[in-house]
């Protein structure tokens, strides 16, 4: 029997956990404790959770995040969101390919009381922000309430295997995200009694009578009253339309990360990414730690817009990246077993006879970011007041989102009139810093400083970062403190670098080699960054070592790994170069471009592109509306059921408006979707107050 866990990582902890059994379509499948039902299903090699009603086109995961419906199965006769909903032993899950037999059930006499609760702060989210807040909330003595959907605290923290930039006094800089996530939500847990948390619990409206509307732990619905609301939900990813796109194996990046770094199960084996922004990169760089083939990147810009170390890290790695190119097609059956890309012109067009298709089983997209924002906009118009913190608010880097949370939380405490401290200008200046777009590139050919031993910092672009500052113990890597958005430098007046290679370690970025020539200056020892298993690259193996952008320098014998303590799970490779080569090495070669040639274009026989999932709305059917004439997406909804489906147009709203204009029609002159009030599907019972386990309506 197929088993798709991860068996080894070189940054997670794989825990051992004893299995059971669970039954799929008869078959007897082996979950672990909790584990959801979609990673239990793509652990055993499931990908294809079902089949639409309307046209029998294959079901699978998309989002991992309960906001569509694409992983809708029957568990034990129930409709349920596998990617929400825990494996348990026994359990008889099936494809869900017709509508449900709705069993029999007991009359009920009398809806149960609602329950209402008072509260001095309600948080929605217990992502970085959110958990920021809570913990300055906490401190500060102010009753407060942190509900989140998932079973864990952290929001994408968890997923995030990677140090965080920023600033490592302010934000944990230089920390990994699932540490940090770790971190910050033990803090929340020890300031019980002041700040209480509900898991498995969702918002669904806010009301006009200023209540907020909860499904708490899945099952109850719970009236909660706050003199303050702050929204930390973060934010969701924008969708894209192309010839396939419904094809189970295109993921968004969100879903691909938290298969692989939450769920520990592979998603693909060979995986291609649309987007070069920090999310795709990022994304890329987390599938090739879990040896997953990342065959290639597109971005439709002529420059990727992440940060340039997560950008120059792929290509040192030999991910091949496409920019001005787009994704036509992702080609297959049942499945993803191809991508077609195509390079654009100047307006972001297709150029003809530029097709070039790859092999892949996975297509991750990652186009970017909307803030899920709909509580602050219904709190604001009933009166509530309202805060927002993170994605929520402004889309940027989570250190930011941290940092925003813990503004927050003072100025919510003082708007209730809690003491609490004047909140320093310098706060507000380091929160527009951490929230910065990359900046300027610079030119830097390192220091003067041979022979002996020193840094060569590759960090060439101007981002809000310092661990590497912070950590030298001599005090020779200098950032402007005022601004640490300034490039790294190694200030050789102040002294002699000890060789101690916390610099190479701590960087974020993994853009910080050491130069020790002191043994041997015609051949110096190189220590380079490496968060791969030590397997790859044994002591005294060729490694194909490159510079910054990935060109080839040499192959050199691998002299030492060093994996201590202290370097928190990066590895330090030590090659001996020539040194006329030294300065120019920045990383290792892991893969071989030529590894996974091109294939025919097949973007022939895709398939259409949908724009509303849910309810399986092609492109060309919206199209020929808006060409009709119909420019309100309310009426569009009405005519094609685009809309109507279990993401409540969060996911389909944003692309009809993206068609209009496609079409010349002007902003102006189109009608956006009427908002409905509540923000997920509940089964009815839940609101008449029948338990999940009495039978009636509150399992359906």
């Amino acid at each position: 029997m197929p088993n798709h866990r991860l068996q080894i990582h070189p940054i997670l902890p794989i825990p051992q956990r004893e299995g059971f059994e669970f039954y799929w379509e008869e078959n007897r499948f082996t979950g672990l404790p909790g584990e959801t039902i979609s990673a239990a299903l793509f652990a055993n090699g499931v990908h294809v959770f079902g089949h639409h009603l309307r046209d029998g086109s294959p079901q699978g995961i998309y989002c991992a995040n309960g906001q569509c419906a694409q992983c809708l199965v029957l568990e034990n006769g129930k409709p349920v969101k596998a990617c929400m909903e825990l494996v348990s032993p026994e359990a008889r899950i099936e494809p869900l390919n017709t509508l449900p037999k709705l069993p029999e059930s007991p009359a009920t006499s009398y809806m149960q009381p609602v329950e209402e609760l008072r509260i001095p702060v309600l948080i929605i989210g217990g992502g970085p922000a959110g958990l920021s807040a809570a913990i300055e909330l906490g401190k500060l003595g102010v009753p407060t309430l942190l509900i989140d959907d998932k079973h864990h605290l952290g929001g994408k923290m968890v997923l995030q295997t990677h140090r965080f930039f920023g600033s490592r006094e302010a934000v944990y800089a230089g920390t990994r995200g699932i540490d940090i996530a770790a971190r910050m939500a033990d803090e929340v847990k020890s300031l019980s009694p002041y700040v209480q948390v509900w898991l498995n619990s969702t918002a669904l409206a806010v009301f006009s009578d200023r209540k907020v509307g909860i499904l708490r732990d899945g099952s109850q619905y719970v009236l909660v009253k706050p003199e303050a609301l702050l929204v930390a939900s973060g934010a969701r990813e924008k969708s894209l339309a192309f010839r396939g796109n419904w094809l189970p194996g295109v993921y968004g990046a969100g879903a691909f990360q938290t298969l692989l770094n939450r769920d520990l199960v592979l998603p693909a084996q060979h995986l291609f990414i649309v987007g070069g922004g920090n999310v795709g990169l990022i994304a890329a760089y987390h599938a090739l730690q879990a040896g997953v083939e990342v065959v290639g990147l597109v971005e439709a810009l002529p420059e990727c817009g992440g940060y340039k170390v997560h950008q120059d890290k792929l290509k040192r790695l030999g991910v091949p990246i496409f920019t001005s190119h787009t994704i036509l097609s992702a080609n297959g059956d049942q499945t993803v077993e191809s991508a077609t890309i195509a390079q654009v012109d100047a307006r972001f067009q297709p150029i003809p006879d530029t097709e070039k298709t790859f092999a892949c089983d996975a297509i991750l997209i990652a186009v970017g970011l909307d803030p899920v924002n709909e509580f602050y906009t219904k709190a604001r118009e009933f009166d509530l007041p309202v805060f927002t913190a993170g994605d929520a608010g402004e889309i940027a880097e989570a250190s930011a989102a941290i940092y925003s949370g813990k503004i927050q939380g003072f100025e919510i405490a003082r708007s209730l009139s809690y003491p609490a401290p004047e909140i320093p200008e310098e706060w507000r200046r380091q929160a527009e810093i951490l929230k910065s777009k990359p900046g300027k590139l610079i030119d830097s050919d390192g220091p003067d400083a041979e022979p002996g031993v020193y840094p060569m910092i590759h960090c060439l672009q101007e981002i809000p970062c310092d661990p590497c500052s912070s950590v030298c113990p001599r005090g020779l890597i200098q950032i402007n403190r005022e601004d640490i958005r300034k490039t790294p430098v190694f200030d050789t007046t102040q002294g002699v670098c000890s060789g101690c290679e916390r610099c190479v370690a701590i960087c974020p970025g993994l853009a910080i080699t050491l130069v020790d020539s002191r043994k041997d200056p015609e051949h110096p020892l190189i220590s380079l960054p490496f968060e791969f298993p030590e397997t790859l690259f044994p002591e005294g193996e060729l490694v194909t070592v490159v510079d910054i952008e990935g060109n080839f320098l040499a192959d050199l014998p691998v002299v030492k790994i060093r994996h201590i303590k202290a370097n928190d799970r990066t590895r330090i490779v030590r090659v001996q170069a020539p040194r006329e080569l030294a300065r120019k090495i920045a990383g290792i070669r892991l893969l071989n471009q030529s590894a996974n040639p091109l294939k025919e274009d097949q973007s022939a026989d895709a398939r259409e592109a949908m724009i509303c999932r849910c309810e399986r709305v092609s492109a060309a059917e919206i199209r020929s509306l808006i060409r009709a004439g119909i420019h309100d997406l309310n009426e569009i909804k009405a005519v094609t059921r685009a809309g109507m489906g279990a993401c409540g147009s969060k996911t389909c709203g944003p692309l009809i408006r993206r068609l209009l204009l496609e079409e010349g029609v002007p902003s102006a002159e189109i009608m956006d979707l009427t908002r409905r009030p509540l923000f997920v599907e509940v089964p009815l019972g839940v609101f008449a107050g029948v338990k999940p386990d009495s039978g009636g309506d509150g399992d359906r």
